[in-house]
């Protein structure tokens, strides 16, 4: 293997060490970061020198992988309400990258999160495009929608670490609770 393949490797393995550590506790020390990677603490600062190196490299790769789950999703394709439900399902799949997004205040305010990023047009899109087609409902903002599918992912990887609520169920309860919020459905 190359240098720049096993150099990519080890700054993948940092960041998703990171993801997982920091979205349990934000306060995390940079030397459980790298014993979650399994690289010494001298490694993990030949990548990134301060916290703050490592912060900013986790808003690019937070978006980044916000950005493979909608593009997974396929939002603009068929019924608006299928494809919303889709949205859903995958970036449920991303519980320690979301509930690090949320948790950390220092995730929300890098430069990467001061403009607008594309999963939140494509997202208000599919909303606009549910309301145009009638099956979502009109009365609700795109931009309450938004949020409100936020906080029900949050909501339901929050159930699942401090209450035990099984992933199956954090997840179906999302996707109902999500599916009567958006009905146009009187």
């Amino acid at each position: 293997m190359n240098e720049s393949a096993t150099r990519s490797r080890t700054r993948r393995a940092i960041l998703d060490a990171a993801v997982a550590v920091l979205a349990r506790d934000t306060s995390a020390s940079l030397a459980e970061v790298a014993a979650a990677a399994d690289v010494g603490r001298t490694t993990l600062h030949r990548y990134f020198p301060e916290r703050s190196d490592l912060i900013s490299a986790l808003a690019v790769h937070t978006l980044e992988q916000v950005a493979i789950a909608t593009e997974r999703a396929a939002p603009s394709q068929g019924p608006a309400t299928d494809a919303l439900g889709r949205l859903c399902r995958e970036y449920f799949e991303l519980g320690d990258v979301l509930t690090l997004m949320f948790n950390d205040p220092q995730i929300g305010a890098d430069p990467a999160y001061q403009e607008e990023v594309e999963h939140d047009r494509r997202l208000i899109e599919l909303i606009e495009r549910g309301q145009a087609e009638g099956t979502i409902d009109r009365a609700l903002s795109p931009s309450w929608l938004q949020y409100t599918l936020w906080a029900l992912l949050y909501t339901a990887w929050s159930l699942m670490r401090e209450e035990s609520l099984p992933r199956h169920e954090a997840l179906e309860l999302c996707l109902r609770s999500l599916a009567k919020v958006a009905s146009s459905a009187e």
